[in-house]
């Protein structure tokens, strides 16, 4: 079974992309002044609390295409980059194409941009049935529990205060695409609580962000058997060898065998065919 989007779709499809990760304002966007460099230049200013000292700074094309901006976009809705996207467009339209039976879900959505873009494909193609599940703490990622994964040592995302989305924020996010309804399940916790006991019956796309390897083992071990043969997983952070090590554990544990496919040099994917 083969569907193709009109001309109409194809285009909002494309705008959502470029949207989400504010490329229709990159000529126009603004950076974080680091602080550092700010009191070195006129000493530590008294600031109203929640503001923040800007530049205006033309965005790096190449980079947003495959989501190595550092420090993170302040006006995107997603990190990913246009690359991984357009591949997760892709995973989708596959699913739906083929029939493989399961709903959408990322775990570790930031400011929930993958999955505003999920919605926003199932609504185009006018599937009713799949809800998006989107799964965070949504307090930023955990310290590392050395002890239990000592693969985590020396993680510092935990430190990083842009990674902290509320909620609340995601949520509005979603209303601001006009895609916010009943098929948007939210899982809020740590993903060792949350994503045991979650209401899936079953997933057709898998979208890992959790950037180490107690947030990608915990997903794997609660979600891979709950993804239909068909289905695909996305792994966003395999750049990151400690992301990398849980994956390749899981595998060899669960001795799967399914090529992986590079998409940007950060993120990869396989398709479950078994």
């Amino acid at each position: 079974m083969s569907i193709n989007l009109n001309t109409a779709q194809s285009l909002y499809l494309d705008l959502l992309k470029r949207s989400l990760t504010n490329w229709i304002h990159g000529h126009e966007e603004f950076v974080l002044v680091e602080p550092g460099r700010l009191a070195k230049l006129f000493g530590t200013p008294a600031l109203p609390y929640g503001s923040m000292i800007v530049k205006a700074q033309r965005f790096d094309e190449q980079k947003r295409s495959v989501g190595q901006d550092w420090p993170v976009p302040l006006l995107a809705h997603t990190m990913v980059g246009l690359k991984r996207l357009n591949n997760l467009q892709m995973c989708i339209e596959r699913v739906i194409a083929d029939q493989v039976p399961g709903d959408l879900i990322e775990t570790g959505v930031w400011k929930g941009g993958s999955t505003i873009f999920m919605r926003g494909v199932l609504k185009a193609y006018g599937d009713t049935n799949r809800c998006v599940w989107v799964a965070d703490s949504f307090q930023g990622l955990p310290p590392p529990n050395t002890k239990k994964y000592p693969d985590d040592a020396g993680d510092v995302h935990y430190t990083y205060d842009s990674l902290r989305v509320t909620e609340a924020r995601v949520r509005e996010n979603f209303a601001a695409y006009d895609l916010l309804d009943d098929r948007v399940k939210f899982l809020k916790g740590w993903f060792s609580d949350t994503l045991p006991s979650a209401p899936i019956e079953k997933l057709a796309v898998l979208r890992l962000d959790g950037d180490m390897y107690e947030s990608t083992m915990d997903a794997l071990e609660s979600l891979y058997d709950k993804l239909s043969v068909g289905g695909y997983i996305i792994v966003d952070d395999y750049c990151i060898g400690s992301c990398r090590k849980a994956v390749t554990d899981f595998r060899n544990a669960r001795s799967i065998n399914e090529k992986i496919i590079e998409i940007d040099g950060t993120g990869v994917y396989w398709r479950r065919s078994n």
